[in-house]
């Protein structure tokens, strides 16, 4: 089979620009959802838990908040649409998430000794993320920070579930 390249990169066809994303989407996209699903799980638990089930007025504040029930009603508005999720966590995206660990960090220290690196390795997957979010291609390097990322946060889940951390399903 051959090596499957961004298809802006040679003479057009149609059916390279679908085995382009669909490259994209089986080595890429996907880790990046199971990666931003993962901290949305993390963060919801550690502050569920650390704060008060309602921890999002506490935590959030207002101009964030207004931006996200915005972006809430035009789901609403489409009722025969599908909603991101029942929380309001579903509305942010990954640098909200970090945003979040940045500014709660002294909540999550105790739990995640390492939560200075975690917000250093989100943040350095920020632009690769929005890279294959607009439905373009990243390069080796992404892919590989992608990756990496993808693998800890594998391991940080299942450290935090050893450890007898509930885990919440926002």
């Amino acid at each position: 089979m051959p090596r499957i390249v961004d298809y802006r990169t040679l003479p057009f066809e149609a059916a390279k620009v679908s085995d382009s994303g669909r490259y994209i989407g089986e080595s890429a996209y996907w880790r990046l959802y199971a990666i931003e699903n993962l901290f949305r799980v993390v963060v919801h638990s550690i502050l569920y838990v650390q704060i008060d089930p309602d921890w999002w007025s506490y935590v959030i504040d207002g101009g964030k908040n207004k931006e996200v029930q915005k972006f809430k009603q035009r789901y609403l508005n489409q009722p025969d649409g599908t909603l991101p999720g029942s929380h309001d966590i579903y509305y942010l995206y990954l640098s909200d998430l970090n945003k979040i660990i940045t500014s709660q960090r002294h909540l999550f220290i105790d739990l995640i000794p390492d939560i200075d690196q975690w917000i250093i390795n989100l943040e350095q997957i920020h632009l690769p993320r929005n890279i294959i979010g607009h439905m373009n291609w990243p390069n080796i390097t992404d892919r590989r920070k992608i990756d990496r990322t993808y693998r800890e946060t594998r391991v940080l889940m299942r450290r935090l579930t050893n450890s007898g951390i509930r885990i919440i399903v926002p």
